[in-house]
């Protein structure tokens, strides 16, 4: 009965007319949209629709949610879905969003914790994604990144590719995959990439990926979705193996689309 109705809902929340304010912020606000075919650009439209009434949305440190903040979140967000059997991020209920980047509070040591170091301070933060909980986004840093894909960094990619990491109930870089083959080329493809980022991060050396990937599987895979998207070629040149993982898990292939636009 549920999902009966929920498709229900979701069938007439996609049949509802598309803004055509909410067009024109994603033309102004997420580069990516633009290189979609019409069909792909339809399909997006429909995805936010429903991401965007279905997701509780929440404007922190004195922030005032807009249409612009939500259309422009939702739209990079429901891009990572777009070739996916998915069901609308269904362990994302709330989304935080601050205007600027953020230092979280200092975490305070459990009753029963035994501590002999000091609790260290809390670190500025862009965006978090948390097992059981919201997804925190900074709306300059989300804008940004939709606008100038570019750059290589993208917190909404980041952020989300976590939660689809985490839809099997853990955050260990490998999100739920369709079969046994599927998994073993997934573990020993991104294996062998995240140890050759943590050895070139470790000896200083320069990578395609940023360093920050280095830091676990789970930053890893999200660091290499946000240069799946941003900067395919950059991918393909230095880690093709990567990229094929990569493209068919997505089910898009970003470097054929930006070369059919170019």
């Amino acid at each position: 009965m549920f999902n009966w109705l929920a498709n229900r809902r979701r069938k007439k929340l996609k049949e509802a007319p598309f803004p055509a304010l909410w067009e024109d912020i994603i033309r102004r606000n997420v580069a990516h949209y633009c290189l979609l075919e019409d069909d792909e650009q339809y399909h997006l439209r429909a995805l936010i629709q429903v991401f965007i009434a279905e997701k509780h949305w929440e404007g922190a440190g004195g922030l005032e949610l807009t249409d612009e903040i939500r259309v422009t979140i939702s739209a990079q967000a429901c891009l990572l879905l777009l070739g996916l059997i998915h069901n609308y991020y269904r362990n994302v209920e709330s989304i935080i969003v601050y205007p600027s980047t953020v230092i979280p509070p200092q975490r305070r040591p459990g009753f029963f914790e035994n501590t002999l170091a000091p609790v260290p301070p809390g670190q500025p933060i862009i965006g978090q994604a948390f097992l059981q909980g919201p997804v925190i986004i900074i709306w300059d840093a989300a804008l940004s990144g939709g606008r100038h894909p570019e750059l290589g960094h993208n917190v909404i990619y980041h952020e989300f590719a976590h939660k689809m990491d985490m839809l099997d109930g853990t955050a260990d870089g490998t999100p739920p995959l369709r079969d046994r083959a599927e998994y073993r080329d997934w573990v020993a493809t991104c294996s062998r990439e995240f140890l050759r980022l943590k050895q070139d991060t470790q000896k200083g050396r320069k990578s395609f990926l940023d360093a920050y990937g280095a830091t676990s599987e789970a930053e890893f895979f999200a660091v290499a979705t946000e240069q799946f998207f941003d900067q395919p070629g950059s991918m393909i040149e230095h880690a093709p193996d990567l990229y094929r993982v990569l493209k068919e898990y997505y089910r898009q292939d970003p470097y054929e689309r930006i070369h059919r636009n170019n």
